[in-house]
């Protein structure tokens, strides 16, 4: 298993932790979101795409800590791309059947959930990167 880390340094530990609370912040901001875990929002595909990001966040967590770092650290770029450009699109020109943020761009639950993905994305993006370059040398 040549993505698995079966003894890591201690840095790589910190960062894998970071990267994996950070997942974790960024699921439960968009669980308190959309009103609660059993809540959808509306219309049926923002819910079905917040449900989607919330459990790839969990699985990144989950992945980084338990040493597949290579997916998990894929998986987070997503989990911080994902919400990122949604809260672009939602806020600029809106999406379909879906106007209630246009505009809206100083929510704050939404300049948390930025600074959250934000970081998760400067932290994994390169963290992945390095992981393709350590598999090919």
């Amino acid at each position: 298993m040549a993505d698995q880390t079966a003894t890591a340094p201690g840095a790589t530990w910190v960062a894998r932790w970071a990267g994996a609370l950070l997942s974790l912040a960024v699921a439960a901001i968009h669980v308190v979101d959309q009103g609660g875990i059993a809540a959808t929002r509306t219309p049926y595909y923002i819910g079905v795409a917040y449900h989607v990001l919330e459990i790839a966040a969990v699985v990144a967590a989950v992945l980084l800590l338990i040493g597949f770092v290579r997916v998990g650290w894929l998986l987070a770029v997503g989990v911080a791309a994902g919400p990122l450009l949604g809260y672009i699109l939602s806020r600029g020109p809106g999406l379909p059947g879906y106007k209630d943020d246009v505009g809206n761009w100083t929510e704050s639950l939404g300049l948390v959930s930025l600074a959250v993905e934000g970081a998760l994305l400067l932290l994994s993006v390169p963290l992945f990167v390095g992981s393709l370059r350590r598999r090919t040398h």
